[in-house]
């Protein structure tokens, strides 16, 4: 599986994620998952500007992205997936993408339901989206970035 990491961050591709994760994994490709971000033209070019030089960007709808990564298209490549809400995720393994671990980072939503961290709040779908994925045993974690101490998302969610 060519997956290295999977990240829920709201900001997609930023300094934590092109700075700090991209070279902690030697990540060669970021594949940001998001049905409205694909469409956006504007977007689009601005995370290509934020992509580190040398890795690879693939901006897909979720579908797309499903098909690419079981036909094996990424296979030899060391995959990042970024994408700013879970239910892109819930949506992938439903299409049959394995996810072993997801990495919720920040992710700030304006209409929240539940503050998690200082950098983590939610929405009730969001909650829904991530107990999903924990039941299909995706294993969740909260991680801001590789130097700080990784914690059970599902526990914080809980609490």
């Amino acid at each position: 599986m060519s997956i290295i990491g999977t990240r829920v961050d709201g900001r997609l591709i930023h300094g934590q994620v092109a700075n700090l994760w991209v070279t902690k994994l030697q990540i060669s490709r970021i594949m940001v998952i998001d049905d409205d971000v694909a469409e956006s033209q504007i977007e689009k070019s601005g995370l290509k500007l934020a992509t580190p030089a040398g890795v690879r960007l693939s901006v897909l709808p979720v579908a797309k992205a499903a098909d690419h990564i079981l036909a094996g298209k990424y296979d030899s490549q060391r995959l990042l997936i970024v994408v700013k809400e879970p239910k892109y995720l819930v949506q992938l393994v439903e299409a049959g993408v394995q996810l072993a671990d997801v990495n919720v980072g920040t992710l700030a939503r304006g209409n929240a339901q539940k503050t998690v961290t200082h950098q983590i709040s939610v929405t009730a779908e969001d909650i829904a989206d991530f107990k999903q994925l924990d039941e299909k045993g995706v294993h969740l974690f909260a991680q801001l970035n590789p130097s700080v101490k990784a914690e059970d998302f599902m526990k914080l969610l809980q609490s």
